[in-house]
């Protein structure tokens, strides 16, 4: 009879392969090493989140790196809401904490990327928000150019289908 399966042996083993990539994707989008370190922190935190409560059904290093690159763009957005308050603060001007301010868009955005079959969403992300070059996606994804090309062109096309249907802008 076979054993069943160890989910925190496989969380470690996990860990150990997904935390130089975590944490080496973490570093130099932020340049400083501290924060680099508590924002990989937050992504195993967020991973054994989300395994606690059987919201992911592959944890791969594509996810963790994922979750990595939206926790770094929150951060960058508590940067940004914290400098409008103090510009405000020394402007005088009263306090103004509208939840829904220009961050609607990028919010619909990312619930689109998530509701995407992992291929695309994962096709999209190095492409679009890592910025890698197609050949380098196809590397990654272990695919041909002509593959991933064909892959990129359906995952903009899904996409685009469902950020139309959730709401968002049609420009």
């Amino acid at each position: 009879m076979e054993a069943p399966p160890d989910p925190l042996g496989e969380l470690q083993a996990l860990y150990d392969r997904a935390l130089p990539q975590v944490y080496g994707y973490l570093l130099p989008r932020c340049g400083d090493a501290a924060l680099a370190e508590d924002l990989t922190a937050e992504t195993f935190l967020a991973a054994v989140d989300a395994l606690r409560r059987d919201r992911v059904d592959d944890l791969t290093v594509a996810w963790l790196v994922t979750v990595a690159r939206n926790k770094l763009v929150d951060h960058w957005r508590r940067l940004e809401r914290d400098r409008r308050r103090q510009d405000q603060l020394e402007a005088g001007a009263e306090l103004v904490d509208d939840p829904w301010d220009v961050q609607l868009d990028a919010t619909l955005a990312n619930d689109v990327l998530a509701l995407l079959g992992p291929h695309h969403r994962s096709a999209l992300t190095l492409r679009y928000l890592d910025g890698l070059p197609v050949p380098e996606v196809a590397t990654h994804l272990d695919r041909t150019v002509h593959a991933t090309e064909a892959l990129l062109v359906r995952a903009r096309a899904a996409f685009r289908r469902t950020y139309e249907s959730r709401g968002g802008d049609r420009d």
